[in-house]
């Protein structure tokens, strides 16, 4: 019968999720020539391919998609019981791995600052991807999306009661334009528009008393990071549609304008969630109590 180690199993999720055998081996300390040669004689013992090899990537075969998707959960079910078997002796250690939108993770680092002065011996991995994943399968402690994206199935603990979005622009764009009165008013301006994870591109949406409305803006420029849009719109390169968070200092100092306030929505809470089917390890259970605490103070 054929049979592979954990350490092997343990090779393949960490080439398949860092896309390579270079940076998969420097994370096992093996070698990436060994860790190759260890991959293929797995392949060969379980007569099946589980990647595709160029000089340039890495990447899983549709088997070896499935393999993954099956040895993952098992693989973070183990790593999870050996955590929790030391969890209550000594100092909280390990490492906390948090999946979260690359927007979403500007408005954490506080918490996250706070979470690793509190517990020295705990590491924390940020992956940051426009894509939904699956959590719990892709071997995470915890991802954190608008209360809207988060799974059915999920536990939901809001970090930022609500996200108000707006839309500025820079003192140079304005000069020798007229400011947008109502939404409709955009059509007429260069808007930095952004593309989504599924690759659509968002429609900027504007709400007042009973009347809402979506509008696919013009615009010249398609980003996928709201770090770039706001660059951008700081650049004068055009209008941006960001949260007020992201924007506020620079709002204050007046780098930025803010037009259409009247128009603006309350995006759903901003939560980290996480599976409540396992065993919370004591690691994210800090985390949590953190992430309640920090919800409750005042902005």
């Amino acid at each position: 019968m054929t049979k592979a180690t954990l350490i092997e199993l343990e090779a393949v999720v960490k080439v398949a999720r860092r896309g390579g055998f270079r940076a998969a081996a420097r994370e096992l300390g093996v070698s990436s020539s060994g860790l190759s040669h260890a991959i293929a004689a797995l392949e060969e013992r379980l007569n099946v391919r589980l990647f595709n090899r160029t000089t340039r990537s890495v990447v899983l075969t549709a088997a070896g998609e499935k393999f993954l998707e099956e040895i993952a959960p098992a693989l973070a079910a183990i790593d999870g019981a050996i955590e929790n078997a030391g969890e209550h002796v000594g100092e909280p250690s390990g490492v906390l791995r948090l999946n979260m939108a690359l927007g979403a993770a500007r408005f954490v680092m506080e918490p996250i600052r706070e979470y690793l002065q509190r517990y020295p011996r705990i590491q924390v991995e940020v992956v940051t991807e426009s894509a939904l994943v699956d959590v719990v399968g892709q071997g995470f402690d915890a991802g954190i999306r608008l209360f809207d994206l988060v799974p059915a199935d999920m536990i939901a603990i809001p970090i930022i009661p609500n996200v108000r979005q707006i839309v500025v622009g820079s003192p140079a764009y304005f000069k020798g334009r007229d400011v947008p009165i109502v939404p409709t008013d955009l059509l007429a301006h260069e808007c930095i528009r952004a593309r989504m994870g599924s690759g659509r591109i968002y429609h900027w949406e504007f709400v007042r008393d009973h009347e809402r409305c979506a509008l696919d803006v013009p615009g010249r420029l398609v980003l996928d990071d709201s770090g770039l849009m706001l660059d951008a719109a700081l650049d004068g390169m055009g209008l941006a549609y960001l949260a007020e968070q992201t924007v506020a200092r620079h709002v204050e100092a007046s780098r930025l304008i803010r037009v259409l306030q009247d128009w603006m929505p309350n995006e759903p809470a901003l939560c980290l969630y996480y599976s409540g089917r396992r065993h919370v390890p004591t690691k994210l259970r800090l985390f949590i109590d953190l992430v309640r605490n920090y919800a409750q103070r005042p902005a």
